[in-house]
């Protein structure tokens, strides 16, 4: 097994060719409904970060980090994107990062770009945004407006999003794996290697998360939402 896989980049032919087409519809559908549903994440002020947001993952997703001997991760950027720019704009943003380095660098087999789509952009973000709310909903009660509570749930939802986004190429290669090996060593070998990449991922969100929050409070979207949710509450 590559560390392209463990780095969750799929390369081609590790899946056959019509659940790779099944998958790039689905890609396309869902990427297609966030770019419709970002309008309402999106103001003046908040498409700049956007923009930084994918220029920084690009950037950082170019950085490859030991976790054993031989096997390396890099950050996929899914919780990182959702907590500061939404989930349908973070989509956006981890999907363009995708297809550029899939068209241009060769990072990412040109087949495999939806299934890659809906495992890093899809899956990570929805994964990894769902755990931020529910985390941050619990340590806001105790310590509101804390920036390390912050990125503390920042760690987690990256940790948790990271292994998601794993266990769906596994659910991928059930369906139409090319691969001689087995399922189970797969999703043994998934799990394992992307609990330890979700460790890195965790570490570099928590530390971006909590940079944004310092300087600029008002632009990380789930301080937003929630103090937006609170008005409307109050």
């Amino acid at each position: 097994m590559s560390v392209q896989i463990t780095a969750m980049h799929m390369s081609d032919g590790l899946v056959n060719a019509s659940t790779s087409v099944v998958f790039g519809i689905l890609a396309i559908a869902v990427v297609a409904f966030c770019g419709w549903r970002a309008r309402t994440e999106l103001d003046e002020r908040t498409v700049p970060l956007a923009g930084l947001v994918a220029a920084f993952i690009f950037a950082v997703q170019m950085i490859n980090f030991p976790i054993l001997p031989g096997v390396s991760g890099h950050l996929l950027g899914g919780a990182l994107a959702a907590i500061l720019v939404g989930p349908y704009t973070g989509v956006l943003c981890i999907t363009i990062v995708l297809v550029v380095q899939s068209l241009l660098f060769a990072d990412g087999g040109v087949t495999a770009l939806g299934m890659n789509i809906t495992n890093m952009a899809v899956i990570g973000v929805a994964a990894g945004y769902s755990a931020a709310l529910v985390l941050y909903g619990l340590v806001r009660r105790r310590r509101p407006g804390s920036v390390p509570a912050l990125g503390v749930v920042g760690f987690l939802a990256a940790l948790i999003g990271t292994v998601c986004a794993s266990m769906g190429f596994v659910v991928e290669y059930a369906i139409g794996g090319a691969a001689p090996t087995s399922l189970t060593t797969v999703a043994t070998y998934m799990l394992g290697t992307h609990v330890l990449i979700g460790i890195g991922e965790g570490l570099i969100t928590a530390v971006t998360v909590m940079a944004v929050a310092r300087s600029r409070p008002d632009l990380v979207y789930l301080l937003r939402r929630d103090r937006e949710r609170a008005a409307v509450a109050g």
